[in-house]
């Protein structure tokens, strides 16, 4: 069995962060050949869903970096690797001496996304609460009300460059940590951060998947330093024309841009679609 793993932002999804036309027909026409594919993802599991909701994803998804597999079929975890409230804490602590704001991701046991955080100390940090608070299916509190025994699946932030570095200096002491940064979609001058436990990656997630579902050869699609560990495992991998440097550098070869279809375009060549 051959399994076709995607990332989806700056991959799968064009600039507008969705499925364009030509790649939801070339999904059909993947399921249509037999061909498995999945997703695995920076996002938590509802924002991908709503994104992925209809096209064909049938096989389990990797959301979260790694943190959580989740089987649509059977609407439950598979797998998942949470924070601890003394290691989230710690990042807590960091982003506070960084003059950030911490938005704490968690998910109950009903698998209920929520969303806490202290008060928010810049624009950009209020437009990022905004964006959450558009989704009506992430509830957002303060983190005063986060509960003791929370299930914290990653912790983000949003900031100028240095403040964000500072961050990812901060929290290097911690063994259980890992963090991703890259350039901020919403303003080039900011930086995003994602950190989350580090028995959590995607690569560590698509071996136990491929293990589950009796994969014999993997092929990775990604464009940004969380990729890098499926990379790693992949039989093939390949990255969009827009991706990083040490992305392109470690792919079997660069394909298209996103914005332009770049991974459907290759699939077809790659299966005579």
């Amino acid at each position: 069995m051959e399994l076709v793993v995607f990332d989806l932002d700056g991959t799968l999804l064009n600039g507008a962060s969705r499925i364009s036309p030509y790649t939801r027909e070339t999904l059909q026409l993947l399921s249509r050949g037999g061909i498995a594919f999945t997703v695995a993802t920076g996002r938590n599991l509802h924002s991908a869903q709503e994104i992925i909701r209809g096209h064909g994803f049938g096989l389990p998804h990797i959301y979260t970096n790694g943190v959580l597999v989740w089987d649509p079929r059977a609407e439950a975890l598979s797998l998942a690797s949470f924070l601890t409230v003394p290691e989230a804490g710690h990042v807590i602590r960091a982003a506070d001496r960084a003059d950030l704001t911490p938005f704490v991701h968690s998910m109950d046991r009903s698998q209920r996304h929520s969303i806490f955080h202290p008060p928010v100390r810049h624009r950009a940090e209020e437009k990022l609460l905004n964006a959450f608070r558009s989704r009506t299916a992430t509830p957002v509190y303060p983190l005063a009300e986060m509960p003791t025994n929370a299930r914290i699946t990653n912790i983000n932030m949003l900031g100028e460059p240095a403040a964000v570095d500072q961050v990812r200096r901060d929290i290097r002491d911690e063994a259980h940590l890992v963090a991703y940064t890259g350039m901020a979609m919403e303003n080039s001058e900011l930086k995003w951060i994602d950190i989350h436990h580090s028995d959590a990656s995607k690569g560590n997630a698509v071996t136990a998947l491929s293990e589950i579902l009796g994969v014999t050869r993997t092929l990775c699609f990604g464009d940004n330093d969380n990729d890098l560990s499926m990379f790693a495992i992949a039989d093939e991998c390949y990255a969009p024309e827009n991706a990083s440097a040490e992305i392109r550098t470690a792919a079997t070869a660069v394909i298209g841009h996103h914005d332009h279809d770049g991974v459907a375009r290759f699939l077809r060549q790659r299966f005579g679609l």
